[in-house]
């Protein structure tokens, strides 16, 4: 495994949006299965056109971990499962942080392993919306690093 982290090009789109449906299997319990059905061209057509897309591979130079920043917004964050627990989401928030200026994430109120998460790394919440941004009802926290 490497930490080396680096773009992501449009023809890798397909492997992205693999890692963030793996990714989402494992944490996002609360997502109905239609609901994963709904994202997923959103974010292949969309979502990570609308983003500096960043990532870290392993040692064969597969995406096992990426983040798409927005407006000093990080707006995703998704690790693999099967390297979940070795620092990678640490890496990458703060490389998001440190180069991408990143100072606000919005979450998920229910991924409570995330909330937990950016809370450790100093963001706090300072505003709570009851739909997510396309309005389906999984509340959404919107955090702030702390100064």
């Amino acid at each position: 495994m490497t930490n080396r982290i680096d773009n992501i090009d449009k023809h890798e789109y397909g492997n992205v949006v693999g890692l963030w449906e793996a990714s989402v299997r494992a944490t996002h319990h609360f997502l109905k299965e239609e609901d994963i059905e709904y994202f997923k061209p959103l974010i292949f057509h969309t979502y990570l056109d609308a983003v500096e897309l960043r990532g870290i591979r392993n040692k064969d130079k597969k995406i096992i971990g990426f983040i798409g920043v927005a407006d000093q917004n990080l707006e995703m964050l998704f690790i693999h499962p099967d390297y979940r627990g070795n620092s990678l989401g640490k890496i990458l928030l703060k490389y998001s942080i440190d180069q991408l200026n990143v100072s606000k994430v919005d979450v998920n109120e229910q991924n409570e392993q995330a909330v937990g998460f950016y809370k450790h790394y100093g963001f706090e919440t300072i505003r709570r919306s009851a739909l997510d941004p396309t309005g389906k009802p999984y509340p959404i926290l919107h955090m702030e690093l702390r100064k």
